[in-house]
C-alpha cells in the first residue's frame, strides 16, 4: 500500500510541475513586451545664455507585442537621449555651462487608443556635468520610480500607433564651471520641416 502511495504521490508531483511550467510559459507568451523607438526628431528649444537652438530626441519603450481590444497598457522601459550639434557645445561651453540635471515632461500622443493623448511626466535627466570636447554631445533622459507614466486603453482590433508629441518641458538645473548650477525652465517646440517630421514610434501595436 504505502508503495502504491508513493507512486501516486510522485505522478502527483510530476503532473503539478509540468502543469506548472505550463501556466509559466502560458504567463511569459501573454505578457510578452516588444520594443519601441522614434527616429531622431528635431525640436526648437530655448537654451540659456544662446536663445533658440535645434534639439535632436529619440525615445522609446518596451510595451505588449499585442494586447486585446479594451485591454490596458502601459509602457515601461522609458528612455532618449537629447543630442546638441558641436555648434550648441562649443557656444554652452564659452558661456561656462558644462553640464546638466533635472527632469523632463514628454506628451505623447497615441492612435486607436485612450486617452488619445497624455504626457510622460519627470523622465530622470540624471546628472551629467563633462569637461569640455568638441563635437555633438548627448544627454541621457531615463524613466525612474517618480516618473509618471499613463495607462492606455486599447480602441478596435487593428494596431496602435504612439508619437511623441509637438512641445517638451524640462525644469533643468545647467551647471557652471563654477560649481555653481542655474535653474532653467527649457520649453521646446518641434520642428517646422516639409515634410513634418516623423514622430512616431516604430512598429504599431497590434490589437487584437
Amino acid at each position: 500500500m504505502s508503495r502504491r502511495l508513493g507512486k501516486l504521490s510522485a505522478g502527483v508531483a510530476t503532473t503539478a510541475v509540468v502543469m506548472g511550467a505550463v501556466a509559466v510559459l502560458t504567463a511569459g507568451t501573454a505578457a510578452a513586451l516588444a520594443p519601441y523607438s522614434t527616429g531622431k526628431v528635431a525640436y526648437m528649444c530655448n537654451f540659456p545664455a544662446i536663445g533658440q537652438q535645434q534639439l535632436d530626441v529619440t525615445a522609446k519603450f518596451d510595451g505588449p507585442a499585442s494586447v486585446a481590444s479594451g485591454g490596458a497598457f502601459t509602457p515601461s522601459n522609458i528612455s532618449g537621449t537629447a543630442t546638441i550639434s558641436a555648434t550648441i557645445n562649443a557656444l554652452l561651453n564659452s558661456a561656462n555651462y558644462d553640464g546638466v540635471r533635472g527632469k523632463v515632461n514628454m506628451p505623447v500622443t497615441v492612435t486607436n487608443a485612450t486617452p488619445a493623448s497624455a504626457t510622460v511626466t519627470n523622465l530622470n535627466v540624471p546628472t551629467q556635468v563633462n569637461p569640455y570636447v568638441p563635437g555633438t554631445r548627448t544627454f541621457n533622459i531615463l524613466q525612474d520610480a517618480g516618473t509618471g507614466v499613463p495607462t492606455f486603453t486599447a480602441g478596435t482590433p487593428g494596431s496602435a500607433t504612439a508619437s511623441l508629441g509637438t512641445t517638451i518641458n524640462a525644469p533643468l538645473d545647467f551647471h557652471k564651471k563654477d560649481g555653481s548650477w542655474t535653474t532653467w525652465n527649457f520649453n521646446c517646440t518641434v520642428k517646422n520641416t516639409n515634410p513634418a517630421q516623423n514622430r512616431a514610434f516604430s512598429p504599431a501595436i497590434t490589437i487584437t
